[in-house]
Order: C-alpha cells, then sequence, then structure tokens
C-alpha cells in the first residue's frame, strides 16, 4: 500500500497545500480518502484522475469535499473522456447535501453533464467497502455533524488509519488498534476552555496519545494551520 497526501491543511488552504485529501494505492486499486479543496490539482500530480477507483468521503464539511465539484467540472469538459463514471461514495445523508451544493452549476450546462460524470452512492458505515484488493471499514467519529473514521485494510500488508475529523471523546483506540500508519487530525493548538464532549477537534498531544494507545507504529499529523 502506498499512501500520498493531496492535502493537509485545516478548513481552507495553506499556502502551497490543499486541505483533506490522500491517495492510496495497491497492486489492484487507486482510491482517494477525500477530496477537500486543493486537492484535485495535486492528485493529478501522482496519477491519472480519470481512472481512480473510488472517492471516498469522511464527512460533508466544505473541506473535505470541494473538489468533488472540480472533479465533476474536470471529468466533464476533458478532451480525453473517463471510461466510466469515477466512483463516490458518500458518507450517509451525503447524496442529499451534494445534490443541493451543485444544483446551481448543474442547472448551466446540458442536463446531466456533470452528474453522469461521477457514480455517487452512500456506503453503509456498519458495513465495508471491497474495492479490488482493499476493505475500507468505518466507524463513528464525535464532529459537528456526522463523521466517520475509516480503516484501509490490504491482504498482506499493514493496515492505515485515518481519523477524519473528530474529538477526543470518539472510542478509536480498539478501531485503529495495530495500524502500521495513523493519519491523525491535530487541528486544535490547545484544548480550550469547553467541555472535551463538545470538541470536535483534537490537539496534537491528543493525536499522539490516540496512536500510543492504539499501538499504532507510525502517527502523521494532519488537517493543521
Amino acid at each position: 500500500m502506498r499512501l500520498t497526501v493531496l492535502g493537509g491543511s485545516a478548513a481552507s488552504p495553506n499556502t502551497g497545500m490543499g486541505c483533506a485529501g490522500f491517495l492510496v494505492e495497491t497492486a489492484s486499486a487507486r482510491l482517494v480518502l477525500d477530496l477537500g479543496p486543493g486537492t484535485l490539482q495535486e492528485l493529478r500530480r501522482h496519477t491519472d484522475f480519470r481512472t481512480i477507483d473510488a472517492v471516498i468521503i469522511s464527512h460533508m464539511h466544505v473541506d473535505h469535499v470541494l473538489d468533488l465539484l472540480a472533479l465533476r467540472h474536470a471529468l466533464a469538459y476533458n478532451p480525453v473522456p473517463a471510461p466510466r463514471p469515477v466512483p463516490v461514495w458518500l458518507p450517509p445523508g451525503g447524496i442529499n447535501v451534494l445534490t443541493r451544493a451543485t444544483a446551481p452549476f448543474d442547472a448551466c450546462d446540458r442536463p446531466g453533464r456533470f452528474s453522469e460524470t461521477v457514480d455517487v452512492a452512500e456506503y453503509d458505515p456498519a458495513g465495508h467497502l471491497t474495492i479490488g484488493e482493499v476493505d475500507v471499514t468505518f466507524a463513528p467519529a464525535v464532529h459537528d455533524i456526522p463523521a466517520w473514521a475509516m480503516r484501509v485494510h490490504v491482504p498482506g500488508d499493514a493496515d492505515l488509519g485515518y481519523t477524519g475529523d473528530t474529538g477526543p471523546t470518539a472510542p478509536l483506540d480498539s478501531f485503529f488498534a495495530g495500524v502500521g500508519v495513523l493519519v491523525a487530525e491535530a487541528t486544535l493548538l490547545d484544548p480550550g476552555d469547553g467541555a472535551i464532549g463538545e470538541r470536535g477537534s483534537l490537539t496534537a498531544r491528543e493525536a499522539g496519545e490516540l496512536a500510543a494507545t492504539a499501538g499504532a507504529q507510525t502517527l502523521m499529523l494532519t488537517h493543521m494551520w
């Protein structure tokens, strides 16, 4: 399994880096975890964006999904057509959010021109996704809106864990137990004065504590200012 960071900024792109986005490549599949603003151009540096096997979205905040609009536009107007619609997996309720967000742009062109470039569905967080040899499972995060952490498994390789956006009260240590790499958000410079259960983000220390408790081999911090 090969992991490429497409972006790691929090809320909005930092200079020279987009928001949340990660390319995962194996012998049989290429998938993208989140596609925030500024990540599509980085994706195009590393692979043929027209033929990726899946985009999987952790939650429907702008900094994790905005380049889905850019992806649809790029696929619609690219002079080399994609061989098939790109599969996009959204969390429960995500289709409604995406439909409302894209409606004004869809109305500006031929009906279906943009929507037919992607094959959009919602995943069941209680189940799993199988994409080639890759198996993706989910666990609920604690955030301002429903959000899901992910674990990526490939036979014969160490697993990859991705927190998405989450607060410290999410019981994710067992979900990430023994992962080879844990990509964990570290949005907050300090925990602040609010109740811990009201927070939907981690500090770097809390991300480190999660990695240590889970027994992750490597911790990579993301979602930073």
